[in-house]
């Protein structure tokens, strides 16, 4: 399976349990542990754990490898290794706080409660 299509299972797979503010960003040029990030934010831990579980099944389904999982249990953060993506599953809190898609290079994101507004 190519990036492009191991991305595109992902997508589908957080669109699936509606996951909301969905980004992927490609790192290529940043780092080499990893092609593309994904971003995507739950409106509870339980939704951020059924969106995990999602991924994984429908990566598995689609002859994909699972390299780890981390933060399952809390369920404020799941980030999942799949070797070429990396996704992370956020709370929007936690996703405002740590900002990670500034750090790797996507657009800055307003301060959390902000309301957001289109260029003009």
């Amino acid at each position: 399976m190519t990036v492009d299509q191991l991305k595109q299972v992902v997508i589908d797979a957080l669109e699936d349990i509606k996951a909301k503010d969905i980004v992927a960003l490609d790192v290529t040029k940043l780092t080499s542990m990893t092609d593309c990030m994904v971003f995507a934010s739950a409106d509870s831990t339980r939704q951020t754990k059924a969106l995990a579980n999602n991924v994984q099944e429908k990566v598995k389904e689609n002859g994909g490898h699972i390299v780890g999982v981390e933060g399952e249990q809390v369920g404020e953060w799941v980030l999942i290794d799949l070797g070429d993506i990396v996704v992370h599953i956020m709370n929007p809190a936690v996703r405002q706080y740590y900002n990670l898609e500034e750090l790797w290079g996507g657009a800055p994101r307003p301060p959390f409660g902000a309301k957001e507004h289109p260029p003009r």
